[in-house]
């Protein structure tokens, strides 16, 4: 019970990565809100879903106002929310690219300008952003995703310095996964996920709950001295 007593926000949580994470969060003790755009239903009392766009910036704060006023304070919060829309950049439009940029980066901006400020009048608190292996070492035909990915990873490290500097023992840290057997890869040819797990050193892909893992790490007092970092949990890839 590592999140007892602890309220967890954790976007694009109905499938996938935050889906684990609200899952291993709530087994941990903590009540979650699995903010997505998508249905879902759990199975754990203690997680509840709440519809919600992140690019709005208006919804956001009706979203905030929910949270806080029912739970009276948010403990973690998990930018999980992404979307993909892949091409070669002479290739890519204008609409490709605001529509990434629009959720993986100014969705993270929404949720953490109203949820950062609130951990640090309350003293407390663990935001966790989720970057990519793309946003550290950059990918073909994913300029648009690379970049929101690589901005997460300067937020985060500007958040780290700006919601601790009056003392408030609030940490922000990024996960970077590499290809991680989510809904999103199913899709891929079998042939591609073979060159994929080719390129790690474990020799195959990751897993949801491994992710979930690493979140629940750096959401508990067991990382109380870790902030400001990116954790790469990409089975030793390289791109």
């Amino acid at each position: 019970m590592r999140l007892e007593g602890k309220v967890a926000v954790v976007t694009g949580g109905a499938r996938g990565l935050g889906a684990a994470m609200c899952e291993l969060f709530a087994r941990e003790g903590a009540k979650c809100i699995a903010v997505d755009l998508g249905d879902a239903t759990f199975e754990n009392p203690n997680i509840e879903l709440y519809k919600l766009n992140i690019t709005d910036s208006a919804a956001c704060q009706e979203f905030y106002n929910y949270a806080v006023e029912k739970y009276g304070k948010v403990d973690i919060l998990v930018n999980n929310a992404g979307i993909t829309k892949d091409a070669m950049t002479r290739k890519m439009t204008d609409d490709m690219f605001d529509a990434v940029i629009a959720v993986n980066l100014k969705g993270v901006f929404n949720m953490t300008r109203l949820f950062g400020p609130q951990m640090e009048n309350n003293g407390y608190g663990s935001i966790i952003n989720i970057s990519s292996v793309v946003g550290v070492f950059g990918n073909i035909g994913q300029a648009n995703y690379a970049a929101s990915k690589a901005g997460v990873i300067g937020m985060t490290k500007t958040w780290a310095k700006e919601f601790a500097r009056k003392g408030a023992n609030v940490r922000c840290n990024a996960i970077a996964p590499g290809y991680i057997m989510t809904d999103m890869l199913k899709t891929v040819p079998q042939n591609l996920l073979d060159d994929f797990a080719k390129l790690t050193m474990l020799k195959r892909l990751g897993q949801p709950h491994e992710i979930a893992n690493a979140a629940l790490f750096l959401a508990c007092d067991e990382s109380s001295y870790v902030t400001g970092q990116v954790l790469e949990v990409n089975g030793g890839m390289r791109l």
